[in-house]
């Protein structure tokens, strides 16, 4: 085979294997997507009807599996999320170190907000959702009971809970496909990781049993 004719094997072997190791790159960058951005993550919420909802007990009651809980170490295998969240790539907060969130969360607040604010429909979406008594709010330390923000979105409290709860709510809205009832049951993880012992109580209250819970603290991270 004349040199020529070898070099051009060589160029189209090396277009073949360039064009499948974009498809194998396209293809994981796909399916990382998909878990961020889709909703197999979550069971059994298709039918969960937020306007129903009057307190943060009920939010618990109607988006957690309640009745898995026996025991207080149910209700915090149930309630409190370990690890990172399958959109940890993208926000760098990690439910292992709360305090840490709960810092990013805060300072964030001010940008994703202004970001919501420039789409009118995300924003009012934002509204419809907070605005409810879902427990999207810093109630426990602050006393501002489950809704944290105003009818036109300004924070009712400004300890830090409450700016990064409603941050996280904004945040994903705008970058995931969750419904709203996905978008609050992540709200509440993050809010039982900075309030263990309340959530954690709400959760055995709602299940029907009762549990010590001295040795859980009552608040992560200052207000």
């Amino acid at each position: 085979m004349k040199k020529q004719e070898v070099n051009i094997t060589l160029y189209i072997i090396l277009i073949i294997a360039l064009v499948l190791v974009t498809g194998i790159n396209t293809y994981a960058l796909s399916s990382i997507s998909g878990t961020i951005k889709g909703t197999t993550h979550f069971k059994g919420l298709d039918n969960v009807d937020i306007d129903t909802i009057a307190n943060t007990g009920q939010a618990v009651a109607k988006l957690f599996s309640i009745d898995e809980i026996k025991t207080q170490e149910d209700a915090i295998a149930l309630l409190i999320p370990t690890g990172t969240p399958e959109y940890g790539d993208l926000l760098p907060i990690s439910y292992d170190d709360p305090v840490t969130a709960l810092t990013y969360l805060q300072k964030y607040y001010p940008t994703i907000k202004a970001e919501l604010k420039k789409d009118p429909e995300l924003w009012q979406r934002y509204l419809n959702l907070a605005t409810k008594p879902v427990g999207i709010s810093c109630e426990f330390c602050c006393g501002v009971g489950p809704i944290g923000i105003s009818k036109n979105g300004e924070l009712t409290c400004g300890c830090s809970h409450n700016p990064a709860i409603q941050a996280l709510t904004m945040w994903l809205m705008k970058n995931t496909d969750y419904t709203d009832a996905e978008v609050l049951q992540e709200a509440l993880k993050w809010k039982t990781l900075w309030f263990p012992k309340n959530m954690i109580d709400i959760g055995i209250k709602a299940s029907g049993g009762e549990i010590d819970l001295n040795a859980l603290p009552s608040m992560v991270g200052g207000c």
